[in-house]
């Protein structure tokens, strides 16, 4: 599973890479998770608000922060 965390660095977008650690440590499951701070990379997706989670090519989440709950669901 590959896991990107689109977002340009700002506070929010750091601890949603944070919480999708936590989530992957807690449930036990592997995934390479990537930050995109690149613009267009993250435009290409058709993104216009971050933080956004991406899981294997396609957009989850966009233009708000998930709880460890959310993020546990969506990976599931």
């Amino acid at each position: 599973m590959k896991i990107e965390i689109l977002g340009t660095g700002c506070p929010k977008c750091k601890k949603m890479y944070d919480n999708v650690i936590e989530v992957l440590k807690k449930s036990g499951k592997n995934a390479d998770v990537v930050k995109v701070e690149d613009i267009m990379k993250i435009t290409e997706y058709g993104v216009m608000m971050t933080p956004a989670l991406v899981v294997d090519g396609v957009v989850k989440s966009s233009g708000k922060l998930l709880s460890h709950e959310q993020i546990h669901d969506l990976l599931n």
